[in-house]
């Protein structure tokens, strides 16, 4: 079925993939909460649509979120989509990144993620619908050199919500992984030079094509959804083909 909800919530909605999707929603009739720390960033998405409500909110703090939350719910009633789009992504090599700088990425991707998803998830439960739209990465599926946090990362947000699609089958309650590869959002500014070297050679993918491949997988009621051309072969080569593809892997970081 496809989605047809009257409000949703979305984290990291300041910038990138969350911005578009709170666009798209609010082009649509939806009402969205907008969350993100960049408070110029959230100005700029609630000015693209009268019914987008900003909330600046940091997803790492529980209560914080949990006031978002309930302000929500007062004013719109139960949340019918919540999209986990807040994401960091500095890169560097594991020995040289800042313990502080892997332990912000964390609380960030996935104990961020885990605040959001235990405060919003319930309540759909509770009603028998809804959807949970977590935003994972390939880089989840196929760590490479330079973003060994990120990927551990997103790692964790694939484990995390296929346990949750499995627990929560047929409650009604649809829940899918977003694994795009490479997206032309700004997140890309943060990994900068300190990323893989062949991330600069890599193609991008707009980022409609993430959004229609989430509701594509929404609809098929998949777990994952993997945008992009060839993304789905690169995810099976990694399961079935490790050793193949870290060594494709490792000649380019050599090249």
């Amino acid at each position: 079925m496809p989605f047809s909800g009257r409000t949703a919530l979305i984290t990291g909605a300041g910038s990138g993939m969350g911005q578009l999707s709170a666009w798209r929603l609010a082009a649509a009739g939806v009402r969205v909460a907008a969350i993100d720390v960049d408070r110029r960033g959230l100005e700029r998405t609630a000015r693209h649509a009268p019914q987008i409500f900003p909330i600046v909110c940091d997803v790492r703090d529980h209560d914080a979120v949990e006031r978002a939350v309930r302000e929500v719910e007062a004013r719109w009633g139960p949340l019918d989509r919540v999209v986990n789009a807040a994401a960091v992504a500095p890169a560097g090599l594991l020995v040289e990144q800042p313990v502080d700088e892997i332990e912000q990425l964390l609380a960030v991707n996935v104990v961020g993620l885990l605040n959001v998803t235990r405060l919003t998830l319930p309540g759909m439960l509770e009603r028998g619908s809804g959807d949970l739209i977590q935003y994972g990465s390939l880089a989840g599926w196929l760590p490479s050199q330079r973003l060994g946090g990120y990927s551990a990362s997103k790692a964790a947000v694939v484990s995390l919500t296929e346990t949750l699609w499995h627990e929560h089958r047929g409650s009604g309650v649809r829940i899918v992984c977003a694994c795009p590869p490479v997206v032309d959002t700004p997140l890309l500014d943060q990994i900068g030079d300190h990323g893989p070297r062949a991330l600069a050679r890599t193609p991008r993918i707009r980022p409609e094509e993430v959004l229609d491949s989430i509701e594509q997988a929404l609809d098929e009621g998949r777990p994952f959804a993997f945008p992009g051309r060839g993304t789905t072969t690169l995810w099976r080569l990694r399961r079935f083909a490790p050793g193949l593809l870290w060594a494709r892997i490792d000649a380019l970081e050599r090249a």
